[in-house]
């Protein structure tokens, strides 16, 4: 048994505990996102509902084209509806849209273990998290396929280097949340993407996150992923490139100015060796390329220094919007219940 990154995994994992009776005083929405999954959605609400009867199951249909917003309505889910296509237009409308204490993110396709709900709920609670990911656990060889591993290995280990290592499965669609990151998350993706938001999001704030193992199933026989290996690994590297530009930009141009000032350098160097042997400058075209490239990069270094003061200035905004919307269950720890 392995997990998304390849490493050995324990034979078992440790089930969920059941809730405290605190528990039953917060109110837990369970969030889920559909498209097409009339096979698998009753079973998704059905394992919530017994896993934590005292939430409100809410089911949002993404334009699907068969029975699933009927489904889970017959199955006790409150459905609604995101015309806009995608995972990521889904999920902004769902934090948009509701209101509750803690916050439970999982897919539509039956491949998340409910039981492991209450476990991450009580993690994020006892530890004063703002969002724990369900890491997946393979529990069948199918369960998660060789590109999709590989490609979130890659994944966790890029953002790691360039946001700091908090993850081990940056992609996981199993997550709980505080009202405070719900409601002070921008959402700006559309699509897949929208996991490596979430996770830079939580990184860029340094807000308290955690991780708990939980199952990973195969999907039910009939139901089909919406996932496309190359075409979503597309889209989640473009996101990350551009959170890197826009929440690193001195990173980003300083690295862009030191190559193209160290090709002027590489190309000037022969030019001014020749003049100061000859008082001549016979390789003009060399000499204007190479005073270009410097004046790029010198313009690159520029544009990092007053990106980075933007940033952090919009950082700073996104922190005290963060902190605006404080968890009950922080002032409670406080008072003393």
């Amino acid at each position: 048994m392995t997990n998304p990154r390849g490493a050995t995994a324990p034979a078992t994992i440790e089930p969920a505990r059941l809730p405290s009776s605190a528990l039953a005083e917060r109110r837990i929405a369970v969030l889920v996102p559909c498209y097409n999954e009339e096979v698998a959605i009753a079973k998704v609400v059905e394992g919530f509902r017994q896993a934590l009867p005292n939430a409100v199951i809410h089911v949002y249909d993404n334009n699907s084209k068969d029975r699933t917003a009927e489904v889970a309505r017959n199955a006790g889910a409150v459905v609604g509806t995101e015309i806009r296509q995608g995972k990521g237009n889904v999920v902004r409308r769902m934090f948009a849209d509701i209101d509750a204490d803690i916050y439970i993110m999982a897919d539509g396709d039956a491949t998340y273990d409910a039981p492991s709900a209450p476990k991450m709920i009580e993690k994020l609670i006892a530890e004063n998290l703002d969002m724990v990911v369900g890491t997946r656990v393979d529990r069948e060889i199918a369960a998660y396929r060789r590109g999709h591993r590989s490609g979130n290995a890659l994944f966790t280990w890029f953002v790691a280097g360039m946001f700091g290592n908090a993850f081990t499965d940056i992609l996981s669609g199993y997550r709980a949340f505080s009202r405070r990151f719900v409601k002070s998350f921008p959402a700006l993706s559309g699509g897949f993407e929208i996991e490596t938001e979430l996770t830079i999001h939580a990184l860029e704030l340094g807000m308290p996150v955690g991780e708990v193992e939980t199952p990973y199933f195969t999907r039910p026989e009939g139901s089909a992923s919406k996932l496309n290996t190359w075409r979503d690994g597309l889209r989640i590297s473009w996101m990350i490139q551009r959170l890197y530009r826009t929440e690193r930009p001195l990173q980003f141009f300083g690295f862009g100015a030191l190559v193209l000032a160290a090709l002027s350098i590489a190309l000037a160097v022969p030019v001014i060796e020749t003049y100061l042997a000859t008082g001549l400058v016979p390789r003009l075209p060399t000499a204007i390329l190479a005073t270009g490239m410097m004046l790029a990069a010198i313009l690159s270094m520029t544009a990092g220094l007053v990106l980075d003061t933007v940033t952090r200035g919009r950082r700073e905004m996104k922190r005290l919007a963060y902190l605006a919307h404080r968890a009950p269950y922080h002032v409670e720890r406080r008072s003393g219940t």
